[in-house]
């Protein structure tokens, strides 16, 4: 029996976790849940799972949340109870859903923990992945994707080399503008943006995908992940997203991962590996789907993922930035503040304003986070 820890509960991939689980209850257990403030729905997942504690961020709500269940369930809040969790003798597995860079400080503390990691919170790889490398090294503790992209190369790789790869091939859908032209975005919607063509996903990530920095980000948690320059990591549009991604070796081979488009899939492979377990998530057609169709993604359209590679070959504090002007950014057009081709504007003028550090630790990218944060907050129409 696996004792896990899910960060993120109610959300997107939290949700799908609580179903993958839900269909092994003699495999896994959840001890613990973790929210930001949505504590309606964290209500009828405690009831349903009956785990040991609960963390909301959010410490007003923690305390409302207190009132509803009278001593019922353990009630943390706030960052120190995150951290309070993940490092818990009753934690097996953490699977950090969290959204943005909040997922950091968590990964990092359930890894000196020697927790197993099953990682949907690609930011904390974007930001710190030279640290958190380390450290999973020193702790010997495993690591697995749950971002489809990601478990699609992991699954790749059972049984082959690292030093065997020559390239990654990562697979985007396009999102909803693939086929607008540069002008189009102009006058997009927030509505508009959040119709993702294939997945079901929270705001954040879904707006990610209309920039097509998701695919950025996962450019560079790519080159952690599995060690490859940045370079050998190509973004290849596939609007099926039926291949998850793909990865070549040095003797022309290609394997690829396939599958419906469901987050169960690489969720329950994150928690079952090195095993599989039957399950009934659908299944690929191929005569339904008639054809599998590929395209160069246009960088002068998407600069977000343009940005992304730049970014990733400066490297050092960089990333932090890169990341906490795109979460602000975002927030920003989704609260209508600022229209949606201002995004990759206000990047790169937070990147510009940058003083980076290289070799650089834990203190130094939570100041540039908390520094490119405020310079981006402070930037004309952002208010």
């Amino acid at each position: 029996m696996k004792r896990i820890a899910i960060l993120g509960s109610t959300g997107s991939i939290g949700k799908n976790a609580i179903e993958v689980i839900l269909n092994f209850p003699n495999r896994f257990k959840v001890t613990y849940l973790a929210v930001n403030k949505n504590i309606k729905l964290l209500l009828e997942q405690v009831k349903l799972l009956k785990p040991k504690g609960v963390v909301i961020f959010d410490k007003e709500k923690a305390e409302e949340f207190s009132n509803f269940v009278n001593g019922e369930v353990e009630v943390l809040s706030g960052e120190e109870g995150l951290l309070e969790v993940v490092s818990r003798d009753d934690v097996d597995i953490v699977l950090n859903s969290l959204v943005g860079f909040s997922g950091l400080k968590p990964t990092i503390k359930a890894i000196e923990s020697k927790k197993r990691i099953a990682l949907a919170n690609k930011e904390t790889l974007v930001v710190a992945g030279e640290i958190i490398t380390k450290l999973l090294r020193e702790n010997n503790v495993e690591l697995i994707p749950v971002d489809s992209e990601h478990n699609a190369i992991f699954q790749c790789l059972v049984g082959e080399k690292i030093s065997d790869i020559n390239r990654i091939i990562l697979t985007a859908s396009g999102g909803p503008f693939l086929y607008k032209n540069k002008a189009e975005l102009e006058n997009v919607t927030v509505e508009e943006a959040l119709k993702h063509p294939n997945w079901k996903m929270g705001s954040k990530i879904t707006i990610d995908s209309a920039t097509l920095m998701n695919k950025g980000l996962e450019v560079i948690e790519a080159h952690w992940i599995f060690g490859l320059p940045v370079d050998r990591i190509k973004v290849v549009i596939h609007p099926q997203s039926v291949i998850h991604s793909m990865v070549e070796f040095i003797d022309g081979s290609i394997k690829a991962q396939l599958g419906v488009p469901d987050m169960k899939i690489p969720i329950q492979y994150a928690l079952t590996y090195p095993e599989r377990k039957h399950a009934n998530y659908g299944q690929v057609d191929f005569v339904k789907l008639g054809q599998m169709t590929f395209l160069e993604p246009d960088l002068d359209k998407f600069e977000c993922l343009k940005i992304a590679y730049e970014v990733a070959k400066l490297g050092g504090t960089y990333p932090t930035v890169l990341n906490a002007a795109n979460e602000v950014a975002v927030e920003a057009f989704l609260n209508r503040k600022i229209k949606f081709t201002m995004i990759p504007e206000v990047i790169k003028k937070a990147i510009d304003a940058h003083k980076p550090k290289f070799n650089s630790d834990l203190d130094d990218i939570l100041t540039a986070d908390s520094e490119t944060r405020k310079f981006v907050k402070n930037l004309e129409g952002m208010d």
